[in-house]
């Protein structure tokens, strides 16, 4: 949302651009920007009636209500309000106003954004993607954390504390026979939760491999090329590897199989309160957010299928 241009400028913003210019010595493209701000300002003091010197706290906060209710977004209206707190600063310092309205105002809060999800299709299509060039015993390690991340709902730091079995040292592990993992998540709670038959197939073929790769004395469950417990960050980017390799649009992280585990869940069951315990989250305001995942799904379902949701073609 630019400003819009101002046929003549005040000369109390000309004398602070300038000194932003000579005396701050900002980039051309910073100063621009400033320039946008105190246009807006010009504007809507202007429109108001109010010569800029006089401007009070209350319109200050109206005008910041207006950028907002104008669609500009928050991180813009804090940009703002900067340029304006600048400019009443150096006027206070200059002698020509006595206090600083912009002290105090604050843009809106942004809104959280809601976590990006695979669609169903996408999250088989990474789980089942086959790198035939590769090695075996890694693409097979791939595959089960794949499959562990997305069928169980882990995090990356529960996935690569797995151990082999289970011990009084471990901080979890998968027990084939029960078809359940235990892991230990954020502040120090435990939970087990289901492994679907994908992922024990996927299990028993990365620990029929894992000993081609993995020290004789190490304990954990995966394992990098050198033997020792993978790493977070080498989760992280053999997921984007593999990502990249089945075509998905996105980039994908190991938190986003998670979103997709509680996103999908959720669309299938509409239990929230299973959610919450499979994430182990503390309180269920945490998991709602998966609510508005899954009204976004329903949105779409409605869009393509509903016949009132299609515009309809133009008469001839």
């Amino acid at each position: 949302m630019a400003a819009e241009p101002l046929t003549s400028v005040d000369d109390d913003i000309r004398r602070h651009l300038v000194h932003l210019e000579v005396e701050r010595r900002l980039a051309p493209r910073t100063l621009a920007l400033y320039g946008e701000s105190l246009a807006r300002l010009q504007k809507f003091a202007a429109d108001a009636g109010v010569p800029i010197r006089a401007a009070q706290v209350h319109h200050i906060r109206r005008w910041a209500a207006q950028l907002h209710s104008r669609g500009l977004a928050s991180r813009s209206i804090s940009l703002t309000l900067s340029a304006w707190r600048g400019l009443y600063r150096w006027a206070g310092r200059e002698g020509l106003v006595t206090l600083n309205p912009v002290d105090g105002v604050r843009a809106p809060k942004a809104g959280k954004p809601l976590p990006k999800a695979l669609s169903v299709d996408q999250a088989v299509a990474l789980a089942e993607q086959n790198d035939e060039q590769g090695d075996p015993v890694i693409a097979s390690r791939d595959h089960c954390m794949v499959e562990l991340l997305y069928g169980c709902g882990l995090r990356v730091g529960e996935l690569v504390g797995l151990d082999l079995n289970a011990s009084g040292q471990a901080a979890g592990w998968v027990d084939a026979a029960d078809a359940s993992a235990h892991v230990l998540g954020k502040g120090s709670k435990r939970r087990s939760v289901p492994v679907g038959e994908p992922a024990l197939k996927a299990l028993r073929e990365w620990l029929r491999l894992r000993g081609q790769i993995a020290a004789h004395d190490e304990a954990a469950l995966f394992v990098g090329q050198r033997g020792k417990r993978i790493t977070p960050g080498q989760v992280r980017a053999r997921l984007k590897a593999r990502a990249l390799q089945a075509g998905l649009p996105t980039h994908v992280h190991p938190h986003m199989l998670r979103h997709s585990f509680a996103s999908h869940l959720l669309q299938s069951s509409g239990d929230l309160r299973a959610v919450q315990e499979l994430l182990g989250h503390a309180n269920i305001t945490t998991t709602q957010v998966y609510t508005k995942l899954d009204f976004q799904h329903l949105a779409k379902v409605y869009d393509a299928a509903h016949p009132r949701a299609k515009k309809r073609p133009p008469s001839r």
